[in-house]
């Protein structure tokens, strides 16, 4: 097994970082480099930014955050939201970002991921999919943060992606996103076993030991976690400014809660449940 790389999602409007359920309903957590640094700090393997709001923009606007987060952190950082063409990719590229994750613009166009792939590299090239589950128990992916069907079937959109030249697949359950019910291991197991690049898992992440089947038993190569994380540390970093208001719903920022549906954790918790599995890790 490789080792597995956990992953902190950061979703940004504007300029702050948002957490909402099944990718809708935005809640202001904070400043996103905030969270970046302390993530870093206490042994993120990577992380992963999205534009939540880029698909009404036809833009990516996340380059001045991931400038300055380039300067001041060292590990991978994946940028996602609005890259729709191969200047996007090299604009955010140039700004910082070690790879990006194109989901609607490869939708339309296949061949842009093997476009963009030999451009840049496949190991650059990530391709996000975004599923929701059928009422007869297909996987369908979406774009548009699940509200447009793609008319794609999930598993055979990731295979196809593998052959195009994806160099890893980001599979989000919307159906979990946010809800703190666990991650959906069924959906997970389906695209790892169908495509032979690294499988990220994300979309409900509940605890420690739900991060450890989704790779034992869903065979993930990697854990993308935002709601446990970010609820769990949100505290630390409130210091309400004029910023805040900008953007986004700030009265849940305000009362200081944490949702009753999670149950926080945190990384140095997550990467001792790999260890106590023997799952290999970063230490």
């Amino acid at each position: 097994m490789k080792t597995i790389r956990i992953i902190p999602r950061l979703d940004i409007k504007g300029p702050n970082l948002v957490k909402g359920i099944h990718l809708e309903g935005l809640r202001v957590l904070g400043k996103p480099e905030d969270f970046a640094h302390y993530y870093y700090e206490n042994g993120a393997d990577e992380l992963f930014f999205q534009d939540t709001v880029a698909s009404l923009y036809d833009r990516n606007s996340l380059h001045d955050i991931i400038t300055k987060t380039a300067k001041e952190i060292f590990i991978p950082l994946t940028v996602g939201g609005g890259l729709r063409s191969i200047d996007d990719i090299r604009n955010v590229l140039r700004a910082g970002a070690d790879k990006v994750a194109i989901n609607t613009a490869a939708i339309k166009n296949p061949h842009f991921i093997r476009e963009a792939s030999l451009k840049f590299g496949s190991s650059t090239i990530v391709v996000a999919i975004e599923a929701i589950k059928s009422n007869d128990g297909r996987y369908l992916a979406f774009t548009d943060n699940g509200r447009e069907y793609s008319g794609l079937e999930v598993v055979a959109w990731a295979r196809k992606a593998e052959e195009l030249g994806a160099g890893e697949i980001v599979i989000t359950s919307v159906d979990k996103e946010g809800t703190g019910e666990g991650y959906d291991i069924e959906l997970i197991k389906s695209v790892s076993e169908a495509v032979s690049i690294p499988v990220i898992a994300h979309g409900g992440a509940s605890s420690p030991e739900n991060v450890v089947r989704a790779i034992q038993i869903g065979k993930a190569d990697a854990v993308a976690i935002a709601s446990i994380l970010h609820y769990s540390v949100m505290n630390t970093f409130i210091s309400l400014s004029s910023d805040y208001k900008l953007e986004g719903n700030i009265s849940f920022l305000n009362s200081g809660k944490t949702p009753k549906n999670i149950t926080t954790s945190s990384l140095k918790e997550i990467r001792a449940a790999l260890i106590e599995s023997q799952i290999p890790t970063r230490f």
